[in-house]
């Protein structure tokens, strides 16, 4: 061993000797790009839009023919963009060997968190490289495994998801989800759970629904057949309004459903829900993704004789009631708690000042409340990882749950007779891992372990805090190697959100080892606008304070370089949604920052937002574009909107003909006005996936396909003529 480890340090010494002759090296990017950057011409016409504030706000508004995602002409446009994008990604010698590795990364059995509904364990599974996972039942844990839905069947592209989304309270029957193509609109099926057939019930014309079951029937939430988009395309970027809720009798026709609640507000979501026993009727309304309104019944076979009583009667706040226990109802909510805390409170004193509290507030955030076998498990976020506790559901007896390391722990839900319940655990190198926990021992035994061709013990992931512009600290994750040379010379990935009171955690992604094995640096910053420290950073990063979330992520860009993992020209922007609105605001605020931008499905166009699917929902995040007040901060930071003649990163803008969350628009218009006013010779490219929406049951074969051409785009813009070499060969 001695010897082979002096052979390998002389080896180490003749590389760097000769690093200069290395093929792979660093190199002008302009010489590598054999492929003519003609963009397909785009047209521009003199098409405005006034907003309303106190006159009139005229908005030039010249790529509003792109709107039309079905149209003929846009389709055209998308397939020559496409055809570009393909064409520069074929130049690059090492793009089928990075979909070699990536396939080989993504060979290795998937198992989800099994949960248990009557005699049966119900659980997801990916043998490998199926697009779909395929969930499986069995009766009991050692029984033999049974396909119970397998989406793989229906639809021969791999591009139809579907998932279990509730059962009824006997647990003889199941109400399955199907989406198709990525899109948010989906149906709903009926299967019988112990002869594992489908009734012949099929509901559709649904978006953003739960199932509560009550009785023979279930309650859901739908648009009507006169608020649904007839318009041939429309249906995929026309404004949704007048969400109601219904309730399905099974073996009814949909047209027989009767309608239990519409709100008088076009604009708002209604969801139904009924407690595990189904004595209690719950319904959440809400104006968009923030706060919401809770009321509470008493369950009754006469719909129309229900006595709806207010819990909570503003949308300030949010509130989640979990479950109804012995007549209290339990609601997380963060209305006089920042962090949150638990309370219950009784039908018949439901108001804010008969709450009491369970679980009080403290100086973490109570992310998630479960409950199994008869108590409460209380996930909190200790600067952005997990910690989980178990308690009694008066709240006492606190223990806490010992977790393998630093990540994310999920699951810890039961039903009040299991004396055990699953969780998953991961982290960024830590593969997602099953645990079975024992409720009166307190112990967890691993249950299910993948096995994937890397080691993580080659890899650590540590936190550090940089100072925003403000001042304001902020914590990243930073994953490497170990013992990496901070020489300011290493390929660095730079991922954000900063939104939605969403929580960015460590979390396993299997795609992404692809890049560490390379020496790559994977940065993952909790900006404000996140809920990762409760509600006050959300706050900090929404309305006329989101300038704070790009501050935050540039600082984290500055920080890096700073540090010396790497520099300008190695350095990568990514984010999604609301995180490609990051990215997007970044490169054309910072157009200096970092060498290539990946901004993915994101809301580019801040001004007319709102006029498109649910956009109209994330108003109480970003703020209405035709408020005297929140129009000049639109205006300011909208990436459509601030393009100017300069030189940019390389850029690959993505999106997706069937993603009706973030319309495809935002991102046609984008990369329209880039291509247009962009002076470098560095590429700025738009990736459309068909069959394909905003990102959820996206195949794994696209998924791979999609990380390649990113993977690829990367380091061909950092200028490698040759892959990195696996710095843990």
């Amino acid at each position: 061993m001695k010897n082979i480890i002096i052979c390998f340090s002389a080896l180490l010494l003749v590389v760097a000797c000769k690093k200069k002759e290395e093929p792979h090296i660093m190199t002008d990017v302009k010489d590598l790009n054999t492929v003519p950057l003609e963009y397909p011409q785009t047209e521009k016409d003199s098409t405005s839009f006034n907003i309303l504030l106190a006159g009139k706000e005229k908005v030039a508004d010249p790529y509003q023919w792109l709107e039309d995602d079905k149209s003929p002409k846009t389709l055209s446009w998308g397939d020559s963009q496409m055809q570009l994008t393909l064409k520069y990604l074929k130049q690059i010698p090492y793009r089928e060997e990075i979909r070699a590795r990536l396939k080989e990364l993504n060979q290795y059995e998937k198992v989800s968190t099994p949960y248990k509904k009557g005699g049966y364990y119900f659980f997801a599974k990916n043998n490998g490289l199926q697009d779909q996972a395929v969930t499986y039942y069995k009766k009991g844990l050692d029984g033999k495994e049974e396909v119970f839905l397998d989406p793989n069947k229906l639809s021969k592209k791999g591009t139809t998801a579907a998932q279990v989304l509730s059962f009824s309270k006997d647990k003889k029957y199941a109400v399955i989800n199907i989406n198709e193509a990525g899109s948010d609109w989906s149906y709903f099926k009926i299967k019988d759970v112990e002869k594992n057939e489908f009734l012949p019930d099929s509901l559709g014309k649904i978006k953003f629904s739960d199932a509560a079951w009550y009785k023979d029937g279930f309650f859901y939430s739908r648009f009507a057949e006169s608020r649904v988009p007839q318009k041939k395309g429309s249906r995929y970027s026309a404004k949704n309004q007048f969400q109601e809720v219904y309730y399905h009798k099974m073996g009814d026709p949909q047209t027989q459903d009767e309608l239990v609640y519409v709100d008088k507000n076009p604009e708002s979501f209604s969801n139904f829900y009924t407690s595990s026993d189904e004595q209690y009727f719950i319904l959440n309304v809400s104006q968009g993704t923030g706060g919401n309104k809770v009321f509470v019944a008493a369950a009754t076979d006469d719909i129309r004789k229900v006595e709806w009583k207010e819990a909570v009667d503003d949308y300030a706040n949010e509130n989640t009631v979990i479950d109804v226990k012995n007549n209290q109802f339990y609601m997380l909510t963060d209305r006089e708690a920042p962090n949150k805390r638990l309370v219950t409170f009784t039908l018949d004193q439901c108001e804010e000042g008969f709450w009491k509290e369970v679980i009080p507030e403290n100086d973490n955030l109570l992310s998630e409340i479960t409950m199994g076998g008869g108590k409460l498990f209380a996930n909190y976020l200790e600067k952005a990882s997990t910690k989980v506790y178990q308690l009694d559901l008066d709240g006492k007896n606190k223990l806490a749950i010992d977790l393998p390391t630093l990540g994310t722990a999920s699951g810890f839900d039961g039903e009040d007779d299991d004396t055990s319940v699953f969780y998953s655990f991961s982290s960024f190198t830590y593969p997602t891992t099953i645990y079975e926990y024992n409720i009166k021992d307190q112990k967890s035994t691993e249950y299910f372990s993948p096995k994937i061709s890397f080691n993580p013990a080659d890899y650590e992931t540590k936190q550090v805090w940089y100072t925003s512009k403000d001042g304001t600290k902020v914590p990243m994750f930073i994953t490497c190697k170990k013992g990496l040379e901070l020489n300011g010379d290493n390929p660095t990935y730079l991922y954000g959100y900063g939104g939605f009171n969403i929580n960015v955690v460590p979390t396993f992604n299997v795609n992404m080892i692809a890049f560490l094995e390379r020496g790559g640096v994977y940065a993952v910053p909790n900006l404000r606008g996140g809920g990762e420290f409760g509600a006050a950073w959300h706050q900090a990063g929404m309305l006329d304070k989101k300038q704070n979330v790009f501050d935050d992520f540039i600082g984290a860009a500055d920080y890096l370089i700073q540090q010396k993992y790497t520099r300008k020209e190695k350095l990568a922007l990514s984010g999604r949604s609301n995180g490609g609105l990051l990215v997007g605001a970044t490169m054309t605020q910072r157009p200096d920052l970092a060498q290539v931008a990946f901004p993915e499905v994101g809301v580019m166009d801040m001004l007319k937002y709102d006029q498109f699917t649910i956009g109209w929902g994330w108003a109480d995040e970003y703020g209405k574009p035709n408020d005297p007040k929140m129009f000049p901060h639109l205006k300011k930071y909208s990436p459509v909107h601030n393009v100017k003649e300069t030189q940019y990163p390389a850029t690959m803008v993505a999106t997706a003909d069937h993603d009706d969350r973030v319309v495809p628009a935002h991102s046609f218009k984008f990369i329209a006005e880039l291509q247009s006013k962009n002076q470098d010779k560095s590429p700025v490219l738009i990736r459309i996936d068909k069959n394909a929406g905003h990102g959820a049951g996206k195949s794994l074969n696209m998924q791979i396909d999609e990380m390649t051409d990113k993977w690829s785009f990367l380091f061909f813009n950092m200028g490698y003529k040759e892959l990195p070499k696996k710095t843990l060969d």
